[in-house]
């Protein structure tokens, strides 16, 4: 079975292929496809993998590209994690939204709406190809910001493209943790949209088991959640909020700390790639080694900003684990293609699932998974606090979509002032005039 990776030279590419290893049943993967426009970092991330799979008998095979076309052929999935822009254009994405004084995350707020728009018509390119070389593909995508991507992707490709993200299953997965239960065994109750969602209950043996967590101010506040939002306000929502929501719960409190902040998250994360990059190409430098020191300090500083708003410190031991998307993707393909069934928190169309949108919205919800694909699981409706946040930011993706489609800058002004984290139209207008202006990408937005 062939997997194709679009972005193959990113830094998270060895996590898939590291998961991939633990693999030996019938019908795993054999050869993997590497695609990049980089042809340095395609290189490096080669060898990475060449390490990795040293003196593993069935390690699949690894091939590298920078031709789309040759990448897609013969394809069974394809996995998607490009950076349109590189980690520049995140740098530059959160420098141009905090000089006006509003979040430029990569994908919440003004900067995940830049980072949509320089994307969308790169992976509506994509998908059109994918639809003519490999119509039989299964396509999972995880190329931020995660939703909108996969909805756009989807009005190409229907049901076969999959949205993936780890932060509902590392939410899960730490309050399982917290209460003594398995992970594993657990039924996650958890709806929204891709970063921006809350975990409602959880389920072990028929029974919810999350109340007996907000009976307990020791158990609520011990782990990252609890920290970064606190127990009254957990308490007050009666439902633990993706950790994205840290963003429009305390919008001030962040954007003080990203402001004040020596760096941003991209401009760190560009200065410790750069390095990552550079360390690999030397003579007697062990790739995977590097990877693997670049990855600890990655996760150590993973939301670091939020914390520091939230007055919480550094990130605790055992909060570093993530949902690990790389274990969410191989759990994906098995459940497709052997018809392994299983239970995955993914992004999907909604059909019915949410009344409060309509079936083509991509939704982040439980789905059941078989061969047939991924099948949404009905949720209890959301209450209103919720149903203002997710039909808010739905009504910006469909804009940046429209605005992508069309290429009206006024329909990309109108994305940016809808957004609930952006107070002005006025402010909306120079932040498309500030963006068009940093990112060739958007040149395509006419006046």
């Amino acid at each position: 079975m062939k997997l194709t990776i679009l972005g193959g030279g990113g830094f998270r590419v060895p996590l898939v292929y590291g998961a991939l290893l633990g693999d030996h049943a019938e019908g795993r993967v054999t050869h993997v496809t590497l695609y990049d426009l980089d042809a340095g970092r395609l290189s490096a991330i080669a060898r990475v993998l060449a390490e990795q799979g040293a003196g593993v008998p069935d390690a699949p095979v690894v091939s590298a590209t920078t031709d789309l076309d040759e990448a897609l052929r013969g394809a069974d999935f394809v996995f998607s994690a490009i950076r349109v822009g590189g980690l520049a254009g995140r740098a530059a994405d959160e420098r141009i939204a905090l000089a006006e004084g509003v979040l430029g995350q990569e994908t919440v707020g003004a900067g995940g709406i830049a980072y949509g728009l320089r994307t969308l018509p790169v992976v509506t390119h994509i998908a059109r190809r994918i639809a003519e070389l490999a119509p039989e593909s299964w396509v999972i995508n995880f190329t931020n910001p995660a939703g909108m991507v996969t909805e756009a992707m989807s009005r190409i490709l229907g049901d076969r493209v999959v949205g993936i993200c780890d932060s509902p299953v590392g939410l899960g997965r730490r309050v399982a943790r917290v209460l003594g239960a398995s992970p594993d065994e657990a039924w996650i109750d958890y709806v929204g949209l891709n970063h921006l969602g809350w975990l409602r209950g959880l389920r072990v043996g028929g029974h919810d088991i999350l109340p007996r967590l907000f009976e307990d101010d020791a158990l609520l506040g011990s782990f990252e959640e609890g920290k970064l939002f606190g127990t009254d306000w957990l308490r007050a929502l009666g439902a633990i909020p993706n950790e994205y929501l840290h963003y429009y719960y305390f919008n001030r409190e962040a954007v003080r700390a990203y402001r004040e902040a020596e760096k941003t998250r991209g401009a760190f994360l560009l200065d410790q790639q750069a390095g990552f990059y550079e360390e690999t190409g030397r003579p007697g430098t062990s790739a995977l080694a590097a990877w693997h020191r670049t990855l600890a300090d990655r996760e150590a500083t993973y939301m670091a900003h939020n914390r520091e708003a939230a007055g919480v410190g550094e990130r605790a031991e055992e909060d570093l684990e993530s949902g690990g998307y790389e274990k969410v993707a191989l759990a994906l393909m098995r459940a497709i293609a052997r018809n392994e069934r299983a239970t995955l928190i993914l992004n999907v169309r909604n059909r019915h699932t949410l009344s409060v949108l309509d079936a083509d919205a991509v939704i982040e919800v439980p789905c059941f998974v078989d061969a047939a694909g991924a099948h949404p699981v009905s949720v209890e409706p959301l209450p209103y606090h919720a149903v203002g946040l997710v039909t808010a930011v739905k009504a910006v993706e469909r804009e940046a979509l429209a605005a992508a489609e069309s290429g009206s800058r006024e329909t990309a002004v109108k994305a940016f002032a809808l957004h609930p984290l952006v107070d002005s139209v006025a402010v909306a207008r120079r932040l498309v005039e500030g963006y068009t202006a940093e990112h060739a990408g958007l040149a395509y937005l006419r006046r």
